[in-house]
Formats: C-alpha cells, sequence, structure tokens
C-alpha cells in the first residue's frame, strides 16, 4: 500500500535528536520501492541456495562475490570492485561419509572441520576412547591410535540450551554500557582442536597430565580424530580454522547423540567399528580473501568526501546454508543499493556498502579493510561518519546496539521511529561483540549492528548444519533493507557527521 505523506519533514523531540530533521517523503519512496517491488527474496535464494556455502577462498565464495559485483554494478552504483587482501589457501570437501559397522549398521551425523585433511582412503577402524586416562594408558594405547580413530572426550553434557537474551524485550534486564572487546584481527583457532586431550565440557574430563596426552596423541598420528558438538537434537556446531601447520588428523565433528552412543558402547565392553571417508583438497591458486564494494558519490561539494557506510559478510562455514549467517544480511545489502539506486536519491554524502570475506575467521575481510583505508591515514578516517552492520539474529530490526554513545542513540531514536509498523521496538545503550563493526570502532568510527530476532539462533542456527532458508523470515528482509536505506540517506543528509563517543 502506497503511504500519502502531507508534510516533507517531521521534527521528533528527543535530547540530541530533537532537532533532527525526518524526510517522510523520502522515507514513503524507499517503502513503496522496497516493500512493493524489492528484489531481495530473489538475491537471497542465490546467495543461500543456488551459491550454497561460502567459505572463505572457496570456489563458492568467489561466485557470490561476482555475483554481488555484478548486482552492484547491474543497479547502477559507482566503481563496484572486488577488493583482494592476503588470506590463505582455500579448502573445498568432494566426498565425507561415516557410518557405524558395529555392533551394527548405522550412518552417523557428523562434518569435518574446515582445513582437515583427508583420509587415506577408507579407514576401518575401533574407535579409541582416551578419555578420563592416563599418560601411561594413552601411552599403552598408541599403537591402536596410529592411523586409526580416536576420541579424546567422554560423554558430552555440557549441551547449549539458551539462546542469548533479547534485550528489547519488557522483561530483559536494563542496558548497560558496553565493554566490548575489540578485535584482534587474528584468525580464530580452529574449533575441534582446541583441547584433543580432554575434550570441550566431556563428562569424563580432563586428566591432571592433560598435556603429555595431548602430545601423545597427536604422537601417534589418529587418521580420524572425533569430537562431539554441543549442540542438541544433531545440531552441529560446526567451524574449523586454517592451521599454522596442517593438522595430521581429520578432525570430524559428530553429533552429540551419537557420539554418546558410542561413548556407552565402548564402556560397556561392546566392540565398536567405524567406517570414516573424508576427501577434501586445499587450493593455492589464489590465496587471497575478497570484499566487494560499491558507492553512490555524494553532491555535496563540502561534504561529498564524507562517508556513510553499511556492510555484511558474505562468507560462512561449510556445513549448511549460511543462510541466517549470513547471506540475509547480505541480501538486505544489495537490496539497500538497489532500492536507493531505484529512488534516485542524491547524497551530499557518499554512500558505501561493502561485504565482506572472512569475518568466520576472525573478522579478517573488514580488518583488512580498515587497516588498508583507516588505520593509517588520519584524513580518511575522520571523513568517515558511521559504519551500520548486519549480522547475526533474523528478521526484523528491532533497533541497533548503540555501543555506549548516548548522542548517537537519540539520533537513531528519531531516524527509526517512522518503522514502529515494520517492527522496530528501542534502541539499546549497550553494545555487541564478534562481528564487523568492531573493526570500525577499533579505528574510532562509530560503528553499530542491529538487534534482531535470537530465537533459537545460538541453540539450532548459528554456525550449525541448519543454518538454512527455512530459518530467515523473509518479510523480515524487505523491512530490514528499507530500514537500512533510509538510515544511510540520513546520515548522508545531515549537517553534520554522526557524533563519536
Amino acid at each position: 500500500m502506497k503511504i500519502r505523506v502531507l508534510i516533507p519533514l517531521l521534527v521528533l523531540a528527543s535530547p540530541v535528536g530533537a532537532q533532527e530533521r525526518i524526510d517522510l517523503s523520502m522515507i514513503a519512496k524507499i517503502r513503496s520501492e522496497g516493500l512493493e517491488r524489492s528484489h531481495v527474496v530473489q538475491m537471497f535464494d542465490t546467495i543461500a541456495t543456488v551459491i550454497g556455502p561460502r567459505l572463505t577462498a572457496s570456489v563458492a565464495y568467489l561466485r557470490a562475490a561476482n555475483f554481488a559485483k555484478q548486482k552492484f554494478a547491474e543497479f547502477g552504483a559507482r566503481d563496484a570492485r572486488l577488493e583482494p587482501w592476503p588470506f590463505g589457501r582455500g579448502w573445498e570437501l568432494d566426498r565425507f561419509s561415516i557410518e557405524m559397522i558395529e555392533p551394527r549398521y548405522m550412518p552417523l551425523l557428523g562434518f569435518p572441520e574446515a582445513w582437515s585433511p583427508s583420509t587415506p582412503g577408507e579407514i576401518v577402524a575401533t574407535p579409541v576412547l582416551t578419555a578420563g586416562k592416563s599418560a601411561s594408558d594413552v601411552e599403552r594405547l598408541a599403537g591402536t591410535i596410529k592411523g586409526g580413530i580416536v576420541m579424546p572426550q567422554g560423554l558430552m553434557a555440557n549441551f547449549i540450551t539458551s539462546d542469548r537474551i533479547q534485550p528489547t524485550d519488557p522483561a530483559a534486564p536494563p542496558a548497560v554500557a558496553p565493554t566490548t572487546r575489540l578485535p584482534s584481527c587474528t584468525p580464530r583457532p580452529p574449533a575441534g582442536a582446541a583441547n584433543p586431550a580432554g575434550g570441550r565440557g566431556g563428562a569424563g574430563g580432563q586428566s591432571p597430565d592433560a598435556q603429555r596426552i595431548a602430545q601423545l596423541i597427536s604422537d601417534a598420528s589418529p587418521a580420524v580424530r572425533l569430537t562431539a558438538t554441543r549442540g542438541l537434537h544433531g545440531s552441529l556446531f560446526l567451524q574449523g580454522g586454517r592451521y599454522n601447520a596442517q593438522p595430521a588428523s581429520t578432525n570430524v565433528v559428530l553429533a552429540a547423540e551419537h557420539y554418546n552412543m558410542i561413548v556407552r558402547l565402548v564402556e560397556n565392553g561392546v566392540p565398536v567399528k567405524l567406517r570414516v571417508n573424508s576427501q577434501s583438497r586445499f587450493s593455492d591458486r589464489d590465496t587471497n580473501g575478497y570484499n566487494i564494494v560499491a558507492e553512490i558519490p555524494g553532491t555535496d561539494p563540502r561534504l561529498r568526501d564524507q562517508i556513510v557506510m553499511a556492510g555484511a559478510h558474505l562468507d560462512s562455514w561449510h556445513s549448511s546454508l549460511g543462510a541466517a549467517d549470513n547471506a540475509d544480511g547480505a541480501a538486505v545489502m544489495l537490496e539497500v543499493m538497489r532500492i536507493l539506486k531505484a529512488v534516485g536519491v542524491q547524497p551530499r554524502r557518499t554512500i558505501r556498502i561493502a561485504l565482506w570475506g572472512g569475518e568466520e575467521e576472525g573478522l579478517l575481510g573488514a580488518c583488512a579493510w580498515t587497516r588498508q583505508h583507516l588505520a593509517s591515514d588520519s584524513v580518511a578516517r575522520s571523513k568517515m561518519s558511521l559504519y551500520l552492520n548486519m549480522d547475526p539474529g533474523t528478521g526484523p530490526i528491532f533497533g541497533f546496539y548503540m555501543e555506549g554513545n548516548d548522542q548517537a542513540k537519540a539520533i537513531f531514536d528519531a531516524w527509526l521511529d517512522p518503522f514502529k509498523d515494520l517492527g522496530y521496538r528501542k534502541n539499546i545503550i549497550s553494545g555487541i561483540g564478534s562481528t564487523d563493526h568492531l573493526t570500525f570502532i577499533n579505528q574510532g568510527v562509530p560503528g553499530f549492528n542491529p538487534i534482531q530476532d535470537y530465537t533459537d539462533y545460538d541453540t539450532r542456527i548459528h554456525h550449525t548444519n541448519w543454518d538454512s532458508p527455512e530459518r530467515v523470515p523473509v518479510a523480515g528482509l524487505k523491512a530490514a533493507a528499507v530500514i537500512y536505506a533510509s538510515l544511510l540517506y540520513h546520515a548522508a543528509m545531515r549537517d553534520e557527521m554522526i557524533p563519536r563517543k
């Protein structure tokens, strides 16, 4: 339904935002374009379903990056480009299976970590459970571990059972100023090799000589190392990492229910045999990561060198489609560019949109961009008005985490007030960690991330094999694109940049 607007500007009363001019006429155009003629669902489906998992430096990631660049150019953005940065070799999984063949046949639910090497063909072996054993016990087992399958955890009991608090709920605790830890911009450690001796939360616990046990297991060179996920109901929390040295074992994350079944069989003295075959390959042809960047140039001679920016990460993990993390955010950013060009904005400041690679390995793409363009250039840094990120969560934009910036919060309160019908509730003074806006905050640029729906996000979706389009309400994509387009427009048009904390 088209909205008729009689008053072009509306002044909203809030402490700093009292003088904030809200262009209701432009909001009406953005709403009409974004809600009635949206392309966001098709772009989301292409990224998540057609292209699929987008591990950084994979063939699929580069395909997604080129798709995004093409769309930016198609929509009329200026200088749509891929910006390379050093990453490392890529990794592709060609084949994987894991089965229990004794004492009965059962296909098992598991997945190899990214950047794990292949098994030497098909492995059939009795798994060796080392949890709860002493170093001398493990030393005696070295012969059976070598070239076989090791299970360093006991029963998994420390499950992820609750999602993060929804801070916009009426019953949520009062918001506090952020204590967000800024990123180091270094790769995250591999998820399954963090503690090969004692397991991550297994009931068997770690023995006092855990480091010695870890070294003994490593020296024994098992072909396969099994660990249990902390997810329930077959949810595999699966990541991985780029290793400094290629691990000797294929690291496989197994559904906790299946891992625990094998542990119980072994502890009951029942002979167990597993069959594992994992075939993967590394790619050194192109060791770059890529960010995708495009712009709408500013028109005001005084302000056009200043930048308002938004972005989302395009990469994902490899066990599912990366729909909620973060094909939805990437598609919204493409749609924001389409909307702004379609309604013919003439922003005073330059509007820049980016899609990041390498977020899942430690915010690496955004870190590389801010290091190159901001860290060594105080002028460029001073001309960055704000950065808006989109990740994590699904569905509508309930508000933004304001990272302790009270003055910016008053402005956002005014900007977002017209969108209560699209799900906006309120902005929160506190912050959020572990996503790309922190790399901008690290450079002194105001950076903000939205508050979205977290139902099942931490327990079933985030970094799991169930991150599929069924988890993403498509109506929320349209609403999010409208809100982001309006925020960028108003940030680009206001007389002053966003206040810095």
